[in-house]
């Protein structure tokens, strides 16, 4: 009908109809939070095996805002989807000798930390807002589980030395925002050690993260997102506020690693490297481990996903020290195609 239609306007709709309803249409979009319409019930906990099993139970039992705020990346959302995507480029060719069940292991040890399996909890904001236990009750689990190593986030919803004293004896590291003020780093740094975390990740990732989409969704909610700045009569903005863009932004440098270097009694991680260039500066700089993270697709778009430098990055580091791997992760075969392609 769209063809044979008599006005261009009533075409064009017809037009958009069709592709709409297309699974072409379907493909190009993100995927859908709500996939169970059309089962009679939704999954037990032991049946969830994925990510994408549970990510409809979670948009169905939280409110909105923190569902957007946790599922939603930067920009349009293209790295975002480009991180899971990437796995889907990636072939895994069966082997041509069955290997007996007893000689499978997945233990793994990190930096003197010997784990179960090779996944670490990764440092996530205000878990309070999803969970009433919130940090400790995913320490808790982490720990009892298979002493899975937890980074926690700086953006803590729960004081860390609560956390830290939750689990006497675990493996608790924390996540750090570089601070241009040294005694304000040192003070952080404090902070961290005084409640027995002895692993520092220092993230570089946020450089210019201007979290559009939040903004987005704030108006799209009925609550005004005003500008910062601007017009008004207020005062002229300098720096890295003229892009909008807060004064903890573009200014990092190895300088700064070299003296946060001083104040962390264990191990320094740099998380957020995707070049080789960054990852052999990161071994000069004393570091002793990398993560390569684009922060979920969070921080920049149009950045490439982290599957996809993965491999360039592990022929610069060579060996010498742990390469950590994150971003786009949804299902077990995720994790098992980054190991095959060099991460520790």
């Amino acid at each position: 009908s769209w063809r044979t239609s008599p006005t261009r306007r009533k075409a064009l709709a017809h037009l958009a109809g069709l592709m709409a309803a297309s699974p072409i249409g379907a493909a190009m979009a993100r995927p859908d939070p709500r996939p169970l319409s059309e089962h009679h019930r939704v999954l037990s906990l032991p049946e969830m095996q994925t990510v994408f099993d549970f990510e409809p139970v979670f948009f169905g039992n939280v409110p909105r805002a923190i569902y957007d705020y946790t599922a939603h990346g930067d920009g349009s959302e293209f790295t975002l989807r480009r991180n899971i995507q990437a796995y889907d480029w990636v072939d895994i060719v069966p082997g041509r000798a069955a290997v007996p069940a007893s000689q499978v292991d997945l233990s793994s040890e990190l930096l003197g930390v010997k784990m179960k399996f090779p996944i670490i909890i990764a440092p996530t904001a205000a878990m309070t807002p999803l969970h009433p236990d919130g940090e400790i009750g995913m320490y808790k689990a982490a720990t009892t589980a298979s002493n899975t190593l937890m980074i926690l986030s700086i953006n803590t919803s729960t004081p860390v030395a609560q956390v830290a004293a939750a689990v006497p004896g675990g493996s608790l590291w924390g996540q750090f925002y570089p601070l241009e003020n040294l005694a304000n780093s040192q003070r952080s740094m404090d902070t961290y050690q005084n409640a027995g975390v002895n692993g520092i990740i220092v993230t570089v990732d946020q450089q210019a993260s201007y979290y559009e989409r939040t903004q987005q969704d704030r108006n799209l909610s009925g609550r005004i997102a005003r500008p910062r700045g601007g017009r008004g009569g207020g005062a002229a903005l300098t720096g890295s506020a003229k892009y909008r863009i807060n004064g903890g932004r573009l200014w990092y440098t190895w300088a700064y690693i070299d003296a946060v270097r001083k104040m962390i009694k264990g191990p320094l991680i740099i998380k957020g490297i995707l070049e080789p260039e960054d990852a052999r500066l990161a071994i000069e700089h004393g570091v002793d481990a990398i993560i390569v993270s684009n922060h979920g697709g969070r921080s920049m778009d149009y950045g490439p996903s982290t599957l996809e430098v993965l491999p360039e990055i592990v022929a610069a580091v060579n060996g010498r020290i742990p390469i950590i791997f994150d971003s786009g992760i949804r299902r077990g075969a995720d994790i098992f195609k980054a190991l095959a392609l060099g991460a520790n």
